[in-house]
């Protein structure tokens, strides 16, 4: 899939650029298989089936001559679970040429839920009793998510994703899913909603809104739902204001400066030396202002945050089976095996190799 970057465009350009790519597809090996179109924010994303990213800039190039600014690598089944299609959808307005015009944006609302890591689950109510939770819990989101107009889209990570056009619907489907948990015991979930389009840094379908939604599941607060400030400018004022015990709308800033931070510990979480202290002189804050933001913020101290964050990359590697302990413990910057193996018990309850062997 790329994307093209095309202030001013309009769907009859788009139509007829796409045409043409259709036209030269077959001589460069490929298939133009749709597009999505993006008028206000000048935006087309294309979907082709090709050998490499060099023979898309190639028949773009001979087509008409717009190439895309970002190609990345997609899997069509993830794709439609995200977008809905991944051909032209029957419905469209079409010209007196007969050439198909679509209006269809790309950009979508999209959930995350977690909820508590099957695996600490299975050692702590055995496999049965797991199983059954589980399967209680993906229910409950899985029947939000259709009855509320989204789609469960496919995705690697724990969570459970979903793709909505409408953000007051994906807002609703959280209230909905925080009701029915709220029934069940000793249930600990969390619901993030962001908004974003299928190609922009990183080089996954959705990665950047994807990444986001990651990072605000680690948040520890008391609202079990957090909608960035872009949701929140789509969302009628009176859902904003009820329930604001259960709703957290971060603002623009409040987003901007999480997103800062997650960065800079993504960046250096592996480096054992790496402290609170030189996250807030990458961030150019004093250690007072930074502990009072990242406490607000978070619910944890910078560096509560940093080992946190350690675990939560520790135990994606553990899941992997493609590491030792000591081999985790190096590579997710904790000074010593002994040292995260201690930290890893007193946060989930089992040693790490006992963690690792009921994956």
């Amino acid at each position: 899939m790329d994307l093209h970057i095309v202030p001013g465009v309009n769907a009859k350009d788009v139509a007829e650029a796409h045409s043409r790519d259709v036209y030269l597809e077959k001589d460069h090996n490929c298939k133009c298989l749709t597009y999505w179109i993006d008028e206000t924010r000048g935006h087309v994303f294309c979907l082709i089936d090709a050998p490499n990213k060099e023979t898309v800039y190639e028949l773009h190039n001979r087509s008409h001559g717009l190439l895309p600014h970002k190609i990345i690598e997609v899997q069509n089944d993830f794709v439609e679970s995200f977008l809905g299609r991944i051909t032209d959808p029957e419905s469209g307005q079409y010209t007196n040429t007969g050439l198909l015009m679509l209006d269809d944006t790309s950009y979508r609302i999209i959930m995350s839920v977690n909820t508590t890591d099957s695996i600490l689950l299975h050692h702590q109510m055995g496999l049965e009793g797991a199983v059954k939770k589980v399967e209680k819990q993906n229910t409950i989101i899985r029947d939000a998510i259709r009855k509320h107009g989204g789609k469960e889209a496919l995705h690697e990570g724990r969570a459970i994703i979903g793709s909505f056009i409408a953000a007051e619907n994906a807002v609703n489907c959280g209230l909905a899913i925080q009701e029915q948990m709220n029934g069940l015991p000793d249930d600990s979930f969390s619901v993030q909603i962001h908004a974003g389009e299928p190609v922009a840094q990183t080089d996954e379908l959705f990665g950047d809104t994807l990444q986001l939604l990651q990072w605000l599941g680690m948040l520890k607060r008391k609202e079990a739902i957090i909608i960035t400030d872009g949701i929140k400018e789509l969302i009628a004022k009176d859902m904003q204001d009820k329930r604001t015990v259960q709703l957290l709308a971060l603002t623009l800033p409040d987003e901007q400066f999480l997103i800062s931070l997650f960065d800079v510990l993504n960046k250096n979480y592996a480096d054992n030396e790496f402290s609170a202290e030189n996250y807030a002189q990458i961030l150019t804050m004093s250690k007072s202002q930074m502990y009072r933001r990242v406490t607000a913020l978070t619910g944890y101290s910078p560096n509560d945050l940093l080992k946190e964050y350690r675990l939560e990359k520790a135990k994606e590697l553990l899941r992997k089976k493609k590491h030792n302990v000591f081999e985790v413990a190096l590579e997710t910057g904790f000074t010593s095996a002994s040292y995260f193996t201690k930290c890893f018990k007193t946060k989930f309850g089992l040693l790490p190799l006992a963690y690792q062997q009921l994956v």
